[in-house]
């Protein structure tokens, strides 16, 4: 590998397939290393899973692939080679974290790479003074523009210093001027490390006469390989976009030709299509559009140009009503903006950036739909579907769903959609991107033929130059303003710029003076002295592991919704459910309806107001009373005394008493009743109510029942423990359950992927701030009981700690488990609460012993962590437990924590699939 033509990188037969899709079919292809390296083509037709297959990110499916003299397929050779790989994946921003700053990053990538602590603070001075990142060094990722986004992702590759640099599409979505200065800085890296090897895929065919080799992909297959000068030859043109059409196969080309732009037809003294004055937005202190003005002409293309957060498609919406307008104003065929005029929204049609049609819907059904939506009869609604079918070349592809499509189709299905009630306006937001140069000129025929034939007006955005040259006006757009307007030859003529790029960077630096172009001369030379070897790949890196762990609780101090969640939200369940779930019934509200009001009948009464558990309302009038009262809920018991109680009491008669119980509430019922009948054998067995005093009548053996544990007989002293049980498995583990899914939504997974991180040390790291912020709400929980609810604790303090830390750690396992394999944090939420408060409520000894319960429900309750903890819980709350009786229960639960982390180590994947 030490020759500089000798290969770092080589595929034999790689085949790559995502369900039915395949995205690599029989790839060889062989890489010289020490040179850049290009792969040239439109969105989707491999490159990123070639690109993640040579990083070791990917799982290889058919074929070999070798990277730095590694084979990818051994998992040993693989993690070892990541040490000398950097990976910048597709996405501005994607391997970046939003709320760590610039230094938090490239100190989190450095640790990764098991870097000490004044390498990586070199590194970080080195690089972040090199790309003029240093003034902004404390400021978070977020608030970075796209260019410095870009800038600091390559930084955090680039900390390693390694032997591969693989770079997915890293100028889309980039402004012109950020774009030439991210390649004079990689020309400026090459210089310093001309033994460096670098892969670079990219979707601009103009950046392809930068590369030493070209490698151009479509339909998962490689096209031809070459310098740029060579795929000239063979195709015998000299545009690069040109000659990418030139190597399609034939099939492919079939019925293609070059766009011809015909003049548009005039139309003076016309009202403006569009005409907006000192628009602006604001979100909150950012301002995304500040005071644009614009005039459009009916009939003509305008093209809108600007990077991603310029403000371009903030401006779309506003004057298609869909965002309100902060300031200024604008007009549409000379009406003002109204989100609720319906009959303006008719007269546009609109396409946004990304694909907002229904997949599982066919192209027949997503037509039809949009037809509805928009009032059309049937006999119309069939006909324009007809002829946009035909228009718009989907006849072939009219019973597919629309996300089988090819991406060419399916933006031809979208213009379709939008044109479906035929408006006067179009509105299309970046309509082309990611599609091919064929499909891309099919598209712009439709257009220009909708704009000179029917008078159509367009309004497109577009990040790619040749597709303005085709605009009868362009507007160059920049941080929310508009730097200029008129026809692209106007501009490239007032600026002496060759081309559209050098216009728009011509622009960019009469805006922003003064703006250095990044340099290297501070970064290690390859003739010096090169940085010490990082440590040798270790089975376990604390290094890696506190990177992990640092970085996630950073990011948790950061979010205050999920830290009010984790920290308030048990304190005020406590309180609500510890108030409001008892299961003491106390102060039943009685009535009576005396019809005796003899001494008798009043003694009787005075053993129900000297229970204790009873309390007196006003007397029952008559029956219709009592039904009455009780329907309301005002009466829970009502007392009926029949005439002539006493007298039957004093002889010893029998006699009747109705009561009357209000059982909505079976089981407060139940216990009511019991009471009462409580309160009745009170009063028969008391001596001065019997006729007869006789101790030969009394019963030879009394039972007084005392209560060993909880003497008051409450339920909050068993409750309040039970909900602390409760609170800390369901909001831990649903915290927690966010913890890898987040990431994977997010696509920063790639960096576990990427680097030489093991799964424990990501799982270890990802759950160890789970378990400090649970111990914390503990601690919050505890004080609770003591204070708020005056629960005396009767056993050790520390045996409860450590139940607690157990118990948390088991918790936020699980939650770590259902984060492996779920695909969504709503997915992962949802599946954790599910999991975790079920058991917990129905089988953990909460509400019913657990050993009263059997079969599957007793298997539940010892097979969940809740009911080993609730042990632990009301145990040292009321029984006075230590350590000494606990010794089982935290056995269980540390093997639960154990279980929890192995199942999802073995879950976790290592590779995308």
């Amino acid at each position: 590998m030490e020759a500089r033509d000798a290969a770092v990188i080589t595929l034999s037969g790689v085949r790559h397939r995502y369900r039915k899709t395949l995205a690599l079919d029989a790839v060889d292809l062989s890489l010289p290393t020490g040179r850049l390296s290009g792969l040239i083509g439109p969105d989707g037709v491999g490159k990123s899973t070639l690109l993640g297959l040579v990083a070791g990110v990917r799982r290889l499916q058919v074929g070999r692939v070798t990277t730095l003299g590694a084979d990818l397929s051994d998992p040993a050779q693989r993690l070892a080679v990541r040490q000398r790989i950097a990976y910048m994946p597709q996405g501005l921003g994607r391997n970046l974290y939003a709320t760590l700053s610039v230094r938090e990053n490239l100190d989190f990538f450095g640790r990764l790479f098991g870097q000490p602590a004044a390498l990586r603070h070199e590194r970080i001075a080195e690089l972040t003074e090199a790309t003029g990142l240093a003034d902004f060094i404390d400021r978070p990722a977020m608030q970075l523009s796209g260019g410095m986004k870009q800038k600091l992702g390559l930084c955090c590759a680039l900390i390693q210093d390694p032997d591969l640099l693989i770079l997915d599409e890293p100028t889309t979505g980039v402004d012109p001027l950020s774009r030439r200065r991210f390649w004079q800085f990689i020309d400026r890296v090459r210089r310093r490390r001309p033994e460096m090897s670098l892969l670079v895929s990219t979707a601009y065919m103009e950046e392809a006469e930068r590369f030493d080799t070209l490698v151009a992909m479509d339909a998962g297959r490689v096209l031809a390989t070459g310098r740029a000068e060579d795929l000239r030859r063979q195709t015998g043109e000299q545009d690069m976009e040109s000659v990418f059409v030139g190597l399609l196969p034939e099939a492919r080309r079939r019925g293609h030709r070059r766009v011809e732009v015909t003049p548009r037809p005039r139309a003076d003294g016309t009202t403006p299509a569009i005409r907006a004055e000192g628009l602006t937005r604001r979100f909150g202190d950012f301002v995304a559009v500040d005071g644009v003005d614009l005039e459009i002409e009916k009939g003509e293309i305008f093209g809108f140009l600007g990077s991603n957060g310029s403000g371009k498609t903030t401006t779309m919406r506003m004057l298609t009503g869909l965002l309100p307008i902060t300031a200024g104003e604008a007009w549409v065929f000379g009406t003002p903006v109204d989100d609720s005029d319906a009959a303006l929204r008719r007269r546009i049609g609109f396409m946004s950036q990304s694909f907002s049609l229904y997949g599982e819907l066919t192209v027949r059904s997503n037509l039809a739909l949009h037809a509805r939506l928009f009032d059309l009869d049937d006999a119309l609604r069939i006909e324009r579907i007809a002829r946009l079918a035909d228009q718009f070349g989907l006849d072939d592809h009219f019973d597919q769903r629309a996300e089988q499509l090819p991406l060419g189709v399916r933006q031809r299905l979208s213009l379709a959609v939008a044109m479906i009630h035929e408006p006067e306006l179009l509105i299309l937001d970046e309509p082309t991107s990611g599609v091919d140069p064929v499909a891309r000129d099919a598209f712009w025929a439709l257009l220009l033929d909708l704009s000179r034939r029917d008078g159509v007006t367009i309004f497109i955005s577009t990040h790619f130059m040749n597709e303005a040259e085709r605009c009868d006006r362009i507007s160059l757009m920049h941080a929310g303003r508009i730097l200029a307007q008129g026809p692209p030859s106007e501009l490239r003529e007032a600026q002496g710029g060759a081309s559209l790029d050098d216009t728009f960077i011509a622009y960019i630096e009469r805006e922003s003076p003064g703006s250095p172009a990044p340099d290297v001369s501070d970064l290690p030379s390859a003739d010096g002295p090169r940085d010490p070897p990082v440590a040798k790949v270790s089975h376990f890196s604390p290094r890696r592991f506190w990177a992990y762990a640092q970085r996630e609780t950073l990011e948790l101090r950061r979010d205050p919704i999920r830290l009010v969640f984790a920290l308030l939200g048990p304190l005020l369940l406590m309180i609500a459910m510890g108030y409001g779930i008892s299961f003491d019934v106390e102060r039943i509200r009685f009535a009576v309806l005396d019809y005796d009001r003899s001494p008798q009948s009043r003694s009787y009464l005075e053993h129900f107001t000297g229970s204790g558990y009873f309390e007196r309302l006003p007397d029952l009038t008559d029956p219709v009373d009592l039904v009455q009262r009780q329907e309301a809920g005002e009466v829970t018991v009502a007392l009926e005394i029949p005439p002539g109680f006493g007298r039957a009491v004093k002889r010893g008669d029998p006699t009747e008493v109705g009561i009357w119980i209000d059982g909505a509430i079976p089981f407060r019922g139940e216990t009511i009743l019991g009471y009462v009948q409580g309160v009745h054998q009170g009063f028969i067995e008391d001596p001065a109510m019997s006729p007869r005093s006789d101790v030969a009548d009394r019963p030879p053996v009394e039972i007084e029942t005392r209560f060993r544990y909880n003497q008051a007989f409450e339920s909050v002293y068993a409750m309040v423990p039970g909900i602390m049980m409760l609170l800390l498995i369901m909001i831990p583990a649903t915290m927690t359950a966010v913890g890898v899914v987040r990431e994977k939504e997010l696509g920063s997974i790639t960096n576990f992927y990427a680097t030489p991180t093991r799964r424990a040390e990501f799982l270890l790291g990802k759950q160890l701030p789970y378990v400090g912020l649970a111990m914390l709400s503990y601690g919050i929980l505890l004080l609770q009981a003591l204070l708020l609810f005056r629960l005396p604790l009767q056993g050790s303090l520390a045996a409860l700690t450590v139940g607690a830390l157990l118990f948390v750690f088991a918790t936020t396992g699980l939650g770590l488990l259902m984060s492996t394999f779920m695909r969504s944090q709503i997915g992962a939420v949802f599946a954790t609460a599910i999991a975790s408060a079920i058991p917990t409520i129905l089988f953990s000894g909460m509400l019913v012993p657990v050993s009263s319960l059997s079969g599957p429900a007793r298997i539940m309750g010892f097979g969940f962590p809740s009911a080993w903890f609730n042990h632990v819980s009301v145990g040292t709350f009321t029984k006075g437990l230590g350590f000494d009786a606990l010794g089982l229960d935290y056995a269980v639960l540390a093997a639960f924590g154990i279980g929890f982390f192995v199942l999802s180590r073995l879950l976790l994947r290592g590779q995308e699939r």
